[in-house]
């Protein structure tokens, strides 16, 4: 059962998040593929420069929900759906669909993680302890979790910065719950944005389609890693 406090905050802050996200669904958002860099990259965490010469989603580095440190590069030869989040949004249920997708694909290798962000609607305004959780006790949540981080602006994490040089404005989150698809060889696949469900049709053939180039040589990945 949802805790009274945080159901009510989410009942009052749906109809607002969904009026005012700026983004809506899309049929089979065109991919636009990045090839992953040829030679290793140096860890970019918070506050690192991003140069343009940046090809590949593995240079980055998040901290994950416990604190410790949570390098995209140890989800190399497998795609990462990588979701900016929010616990009091109307798209917050959508923790339940990544949930779902997560368990679709885990053994196959599909990776989700989870990136909560206050940047839309001051609609994650917990701590990581707090975040951690909600989303435990009310979705079931067993993806891995970073810690809360900007995703918009100047002074957005350095792979959201990236992430918008690579496919564009256009395809940077206007609200919680944008997606972006990581191939397993680090190269952005596509985005999706706030309005596509998880386990809709266009996101499970992108990951399917992600699937297939991937070595999957490594088994599933552990919650916070």
């Amino acid at each position: 059962m949802k805790k009274p406090a945080m159901a009510f905050g989410l009942f009052m802050a749906s109809a607002a998040c969904a009026a005012e996200s700026g983004e809506r669904a899309v049929s089979d958002p065109a991919p636009a593929s990045v090839d992953a860099a040829t030679t290793a990259a140096p860890q970019a965490g918070p506050g690192a420069n991003i140069s343009s010469a940046t090809k590949s989603a593995h240079a980055f580095t998040f901290t994950g929900i416990a604190g410790d440190p949570l390098p995209l590069e140890q989800f190399s030869g497998r795609p990462v759906l990588v979701v900016n989040t929010a616990s009091l949004c109307g798209f917050t249920d959508q923790y339940g669909g990544l949930q779902s997708l997560y368990e679709t694909y885990e053994e196959d290798g599909l990776v989700v993680l989870g990136v909560p962000s206050n940047d839309f609607g001051g609609q994650e305004p917990g701590q990581a302890g707090e975040i951690k959780e909600f989303c435990e006790t009310n979705f079931n949540v067993r993806f891995p979790l970073a810690d809360k981080v900007v995703v918009k602006g100047n002074g957005a994490h350095p792979f959201y910065q990236w992430a918008r040089e690579t496919l564009g404005a256009d395809n940077a989150p206007k609200w919680n719950f944008h997606k972006y698809l990581v191939g397993p060889d680090g190269g952005l696949v596509t985005a999706f944005p706030s309005a596509v469900e998880p386990m809709s049709a266009e996101v499970r053939r992108a990951v399917e389609a992600a699937l297939s180039t991937s070595a999957n040589t490594q088994g599933p990945i552990a919650p916070g890693e």
